[in-house]
């Protein structure tokens, strides 16, 4: 089942099931049950309830009818992990750390699918990163790696836009990984039953349909149980989160010369089983 978050031409908020080309809106029929998002969806426990309803009926509203919004737009947190595929801990110079590496992204800092994506104005040196994000469904402190993907709720894919300047103004990366508007996160949510191995995906990034990031899950330095085992010995997860499982080598700005996003061009994540998040970029106006 694939589910998405959107706003519809009245600009009310709503979640859904795709189904052929349009939404089965779910927020309206379970909002009474505790679920009126996504999120609260997948905190209720009522995924199954959703997918009868899914199943059973026609969808409301055409795909044209909405706006994507960000799959979970208003997650407790959005964990992201650093230097997780080893091409691109090469390709930065850097060694590959004991541990993963972790930051925080925040929801102001993402769009959906469709949307724009804004190059801040202070800076040029906006780069792509393609990667898989983890939607937890069922929360948990001190989570064991070998039951980690039952908490899994689904899969998405992610761009996760860095200005590389910003984030090298200090060696904590969230000055570069939090402008507003300058991530995005879509375009649906697969549920997890429906990819039983995140380690079985294969992942591709696109700029003005070029080829840029080209890699397979399997080579995660640290793959998704051991994700989720970590961040959850720090942290209690909870039903939404998200965590960004690390981009692969092909980056911009390690580059000659370094291959930027600018107004005009159009980017693309494409996640096998999961589908094509695409979005174009934008200026940034006062």
């Amino acid at each position: 089942m694939k589910l998405l978050s959107y706003q519809d031409r009245n600009g009310r908020a709503g979640y859904g099931a795709l189904r052929d080309d349009g939404v089965v809106a779910l927020g309206e029929r379970l909002a009474a049950e505790g679920a009126p998002t996504l999120r609260a969806l997948l905190a209720s426990g009522k995924l199954d309830a959703a997918r009868r309803i899914a199943e059973s009926t026609r969808a409301d509203l055409p795909l044209t009818a909405i706006t994507f919004a960000p799959v979970i737009p208003d997650p407790d947190k959005i964990i992201c992990v650093g230097l997780n595929y080893r091409d691109h801990v090469a390709e930065t110079g850097r060694t590959v750390t004991e541990h993963p590496a972790l930051f925080a992204r925040y929801p102001a800092s993402q769009v959906g699918h469709l949307q724009p994506l804004v190059k801040p104005k202070v800076s040029d040196a906006f780069d792509y990163e393609g990667e898989l994000a983890v939607i937890i469904g069922t929360g948990g402190r001190y989570i064991a790696a070998a039951r980690a993907l039952d908490h899994v709720a689904g899969y998405a894919c992610y761009n996760e836009g860095s200005i590389r300047d910003w984030q090298r103004h200090t060696t904590q990366f969230l000055a570069g990984k939090s402008f507003a508007q300058s991530g995005s996160f879509g375009p649906w949510m697969v549920t997890a039953d429906e990819i039983p191995d995140p380690s079985a995906l294969t992942l591709e990034t696109r700029l003005n349909g070029t080829a840029v990031q080209h890699t397979t899950t399997d080579l995660l330095i640290t793959p998704v149980p051991g994700l989720i085992a970590y961040i959850s010995t720090i942290m209690p997860l909870v039903p939404g989160d998200v965590i960004v499982t690390g981009t692969p080598g092909g980056v911009g700005f390690k580059r000659t010369p370094p291959l930027w996003m600018r107004p005009g061009d159009t980017v693309e994540v494409e996640i096998s089983g999961i589908g094509v998040l695409r979005n174009s970029v934008v200026a940034e106006t006062d």
